[in-house]
């Protein structure tokens, strides 16, 4: 007689025997039911109440008015351009139109479509219109579009859960977080109030209610804990003021009572939630894989086996996360070394510094968030009794 063993699906109850699954189960609900109410009750005690503040702040002066234009022809002077109006009460009328030098600069064709801003108060000038910006809705529709197709391609119904999951996380962003912090809610509460919501909705919708699914939640809040304290730490610890920029100092003067610090601390916490769920996912999978091709494997060899999968996703996600921030603040970065300075100098500089504390903050916390998944993951999956079917 030849052994052989028995085939196992994806399903934990073809990977957990009846009692283990349910022992599986118990262990992780006393763990995420505190979580998931701790959640509930942080958004009740912190939910923005009264007037909305989003949308509150005028965009423009009483009269004013943003058209539509289609540039016809680049004009021969300066910073000008002749656009037929699409919108307003001189729909359909060609008018000159002020553009900004470093606007014609990059690109600016006949044909594109602007949004321009009317001021009834420069009539008196010939040229009551000026650039806005460009009318850029319906490339981004079919960006999309294309997006949404793709996915559903290749995940199919996975993929369509993965996006819900994702609308529910910016609908998070939009009605609580962003109300709660002009509110003046406390920033970091309301980031790990708002994070933990958004892990909710992202893990369960995207890959369902299950033990391997908890597992790396579990590990997502671990990894969320330490990235939460070291970003409190070292935005401290250096200084980090958060008021580098343009965006911060108005967000400042409208509302005096956030402290931009804070609201860094905030981003840094927000910023590695992605990538954070991304690899405890995975190295849920990892073992929960491992185990199935070999129901027989020791606790100690599932997590080696996941482990050295980890280490291949920390070298790739570390690079990762630091070509990310690279990319999102290179303006900063080519400005900052056309100065005469030493290149420590550059990286201590305070737009810098910002971005690689937060680059070194969340890298720490992933790289943690492994070794804890795998860990909890083999500890749950080896709890099942190897079920063999034999055959002559």
């Amino acid at each position: 007689m030849v052994s052989a063993p028995s085939v196992h699906g994806h399903g934990e109850g073809a990977e957990l025997a009846p009692e283990q699954a349910r022992r599986a189960r118990t262990l992780l609900a006393a763990i995420v039911v505190p979580l998931l109410l701790g959640t509930i009750v942080g958004l009740v005690w912190l939910w923005p109440s009264g007037d909305s503040p989003v949308g509150s702040q005028p965009l423009l002066a009483e009269g004013m008015s943003i058209e539509s234009a289609q540039v016809v022809e680049l004009g021969p002077d300066e910073g000008m351009v002749r656009a037929e109006l699409l919108t307003g009460v001189g729909e359909g009328q060609v008018v000159p139109l002020h553009v900004p030098p470093e606007v014609l600069d990059n690109g600016t064709d006949v044909g594109d479509r602007m949004r321009v801003l009317f001021s009834p108060d420069a009539l008196a000038t010939g040229t009551p219109y000026i650039f806005w910006d460009f009318e850029r809705t319906v490339p981004v529709a079919w960006l999309a579009v294309l997006y949404a197709v793709t996915v559903l391609l290749v995940a199919r119904w996975r993929g369509l859960a993965a996006m819900a999951g994702l609308g529910a996380s910016l609908a998070v962003v939009v009605v609580f977080i962003l109300p709660a912090l002009m509110l003046g809610g406390e920033p970091l509460l309301v980031a790990l109030v708002g994070g933990s919501t958004m892990m909710f909705f992202s893990v369960y919708l995207a890959h369902g209610i299950s033990i391997r699914t908890t597992t790396a939640l579990v590990g997502t809040f671990i990894g969320l804990a330490i990235t939460t304290g070291l970003a409190t730490w070292g935005t401290r610890a250096a200084n980090l003021t958060g008021a580098t920029s343009e965006t911060a100092l108005m967000l400042g003067g409208t509302f005096p009572g956030l402290r931009l610090q804070d609201l860094l601390l905030c981003g840094i916490v927000i910023a590695g939630l992605g990538a954070l769920n991304d690899v405890t996912i995975t190295q849920a999978s990892a073992v929960w894989e491992l185990h199935a091709a070999d129901a027989t494997m020791p606790r100690r060899r599932l997590w080696l086996g996941g482990m050295r999968i980890g280490r291949d996703h920390i070298a790739s996600t570390v690079y990762t996360l630091a070509f990310a921030y690279v990319g999102t603040a290179l303006p900063v970065l080519l400005l900052a070394a056309s100065y005469d300075r030493a290149f420590i100098d550059t990286l201590m500089a305070g737009e810098i510094a910002e971005e690689v504390v937060r680059t070194l903050v969340s890298s720490i916390g992933l790289v943690l968030a492994i070794p804890a998944t795998t860990a909890i993951a083999a500890a749950l999956v080896r709890t099942s009794t190897p079920r063999r079917a034999l055959t002559r």
